[in-house]
């Protein structure tokens, strides 16, 4: 698995705040990050970043690998039953296999259920099985333990340790305290 992320001097703008500057990453095969700091200071913004979905406003991005981004938006159809609306993205993504990210993540008893009416810890667990669906070298997750059990949330390490030591990196925030042994980026230290 082919994984790399780097960051040179990297600033991010929003309006007239310059959110965090002069930033840099060098994360390749096996590592792990945790992105942590007071909210507002632009971590979600910099997950955006380094996905490729924002621009930065300074500085530069290079990646090898694909990316799987996992953060707030849940992107399922809440009309869909979980295993049909898992299945709309597997075959996006040149996937057949639903079931196995599904009894991975324990909701397989969930897949003829409407993903409205999942709960929140649910529904955080069915887009940790969608992150599945599909080899991504590049693990870029934001809050993604929120909204967990104390079962899941070990669960989710376990899946980044594994996914980093067959040779992917991860990029994570969380306000919580995780049991990996990631190095830990203070945004706030990067503050304009």
């Amino acid at each position: 698995m082919q994984a790399r992320l780097s960051a040179i001097d990297l600033a991010c703008r929003k309006g007239e705040r310059l959110l965090f500057a002069k930033l840099n990453l060098d994360l390749g095969p096996g590592d792990m990050l945790q992105v942590r700091g007071p909210n507002g200071v632009g971590k979600t913004s910099l997950l955006r970043i380094l996905a490729g979905l924002s621009q930065p406003f300074a500085g530069s991005v290079e990646r090898t690998g694909e990316v799987g981004l996992v953060d707030g938006r849940h992107a399922l159809d809440t009309e869909r039953t979980l295993e049909d609306a898992l299945g709309f993205w597997a075959r996006l993504d040149g996937s057949a296999n639903v079931h196995d990210p599904l009894d991975t993540l324990g909701i397989a008893p969930l897949a003829d259920i409407p993903t409205g009416y999942l709960s929140t810890g649910q529904k955080q667990r069915a887009v940790i099985a969608r992150l599945l669906l599909r080899d991504r070298p590049i693990w870029l997750l934001d809050e993604a333990f929120a909204g967990l059990d104390a079962a899941s949330q070990s669960l989710l390490a376990h899946l980044i340790a594994e996914h980093c030591a067959a040779g992917g990196l991860c990029v994570f925030v969380s306000h919580q305290s995780v049991d990996l042994p990631a190095q830990v980026l203070d945004l706030a230290e990067y503050a304009a």
